[in-house]
C-alpha cells in the first residue's frame, strides 16, 4: 500500500497537470487514481497486483503527443507514424471512398493519412511530417493500441 504522503503528491501531480486518470506501479504495489472532469474529488482504486507482468505503459507526458515520430529502422531512414489512441483504424472516410494515403503517396505535416475511431468519435490522424508513405502497417478495420505503428514514412 502507498503511504499517505506519496498519495498526496500523486493527487497534486494530477491536479497540477489536469490529469483525469493515473495508473502507476509503485513500490507498495499498483496505484490507480481517477478524478472526474470537473476536478472535484479523486477516487483511489486499489489495484490487485497482476498475476503476469504486464508490458510497460507510456508515461503521462507521452500521452499528450498526438502522433509520435520515431525511427523505425536506422538502416533505411524511415520513421513510424504511431497511433495516438486506442481504437479502430480506417484507411478512408467510408467503405467506398478512396484511401486517405497509400504506399508511394507524398504527405505533409497536415495531410490526413487515416482515421482512428474511438468511442464513436472519428479522429483524423495527420502525418505530422513531410515524406513518402513506405508501408501501411495496419489492415483497414483493425483494432489498434496506443503507440502502435500505423505507417512507415521516408522523410524528405
Amino acid at each position: 500500500m502507498v503511504d499517505l504522503k506519496t498519495l498526496k503528491q500523486l493527487i497534486k501531480l494530477m491536479v497540477d497537470n489536469d490529469l483525469t486518470e493515473l495508473d502507476i506501479q509503485a513500490e507498495g504495489g499498483p496505484v490507480k487514481l481517477r478524478r472526474n472532469s470537473q476536478g472535484a474529488g479523486v477516487q483511489f482504486v486499489p489495484a490487485a497486483p497482476p498475476a503476469v507482468q504486464a508490458p510497460a505503459v507510456a508515461a503521462p507526458g507521452q500521452l499528450a503527443a498526438a502522433a509520435s515520430q520515431a525511427p523505425a529502422n536506422e538502416d533505411d531512414g524511415t520513421e513510424t507514424l504511431d497511433s495516438p489512441m486506442v481504437g479502430t483504424f480506417y484507411t478512408a472516410s467510408s467503405p467506398d471512398a478512396k484511401p486517405f494515403a497509400s504506399v508511394g503517396d507524398r504527405v505533409g505535416p497536415d495531410t490526413v493519412v487515416c482515421i482512428v475511431e474511438a468511442m464513436k468519435v472519428f479522429n483524423e490522424i495527420k502525418a505530422e511530417t513531410t515524406g513518402t508513405i513506405q508501408k501501411v502497417l495496419v489492415e483497414n478495420g483493425q483494432a489498434v493500441e496506443f503507440g502502435q505503428p500505423l505507417f512507415t514514412i521516408k522523410p524528405g
